[in-house]
C-alpha cells in the first residue's frame, strides 16, 4: 500500500535528464545490464527489477566488498568492474534533507531500515522515474538505482569498458 504523504512529496518533485557513467560490480559470469528483483535498500522484493550502480568506481566496488565480506568465507570467484553509459531522461534525485522529510534519518546508515526506503522506490516507480539518485550507505558518495522496466537496454544503457576486481590490491590500496 502507497503512503499518500510519500506519494503527494514525490509528485512535486521534477526529474531530470542524466548523462554520464556510473559503475557496477557483477560476477564475471553475470550480465552487468540485469538487474534485481529480490529486494533491496531501494527495491521492494519482487516489484520491478532494479539495478545498483555508483558514480564512482570505489562506490561500486565498496557496496559489493561489503555485501562479500558478510559471508562466512570470503569468495574466490572473479568479479569485474562494469562501467556502463547511461543516457536517462527522468531521474529523481533524493538527497538526504528530501529523504529526512520523508522519515529516513540517516540515509548513509550501514544498518537502515529498508521499510523506510522501499516505499519511496516504489513510489518513484509508480511515478514513471527510470531511477533514483540516493546517498550511498557504503562510500562517501552518491548511487544510481535504474527501473530496468522504465529504460530501453538499446538505447540508454551500455555497457563501456569491463575491468576485472583485484580484491586484495583494493583492500591494499584503501588502507
Amino acid at each position: 500500500m502507497l503512503d499518500s504523504k510519500i506519494l503527494d512529496a514525490l509528485d512535486n518533485l521534477t526529474g531530470e535528464s542524466l548523462k554520464t557513467h556510473v559503475w557496477r560490480v557483477t560476477w564475471s559470469t553475470r550480465d552487468p545490464l540485469t538487474g534485481g528483483v529480490g529486494g533491496g535498500r531501494w527495491s521492494p522484493p519482487n516489484l520491478f527489477e532494479a539495478l545498483y550502480t555508483s558514480f564512482e568506481k570505489d562506490g561500486a566496488l565498496s557496496e559489493a566488498y561489503y555485501h562479500l565480506s558478510r559471508a562466512p568465507v570470503f569468495s574466490s570467484s572473479t568479479m569485474n568492474v562494469n562501467k556502463i553509459s547511461v543516457d536517462l531522461n527522468n531521474v529523481l534525485t533524493l538527497d538526504e534533507k528530501v529523504l529526512n522529510d520523508l522519515g529516513v534519518e540517516d540515509p548513509t546508515a550501514s544498518r537502515i531500515d529498508f521499510s523506510a526506503t522501499q516505499p519511496i522506490s516504489e513510489t518513484a516507480h509508480l511515478l514513471d522515474f527510470e531511477g533514483i539518485i540516493v546517498p550511498s550507505a557504503r562510500y562517501e558518495g552518491i548511487n544510481l538505482v535504474i527501473f530496468m522496466d522504465r529504460v530501453n537496454l538499446d538505447t540508454q544503457l551500455e555497457i563501456v569498458e569491463t575491468i576485472d576486481v583485484n580484491w586484495p590490491a583494493w583492500r591494499e590500496k584503501r588502507g
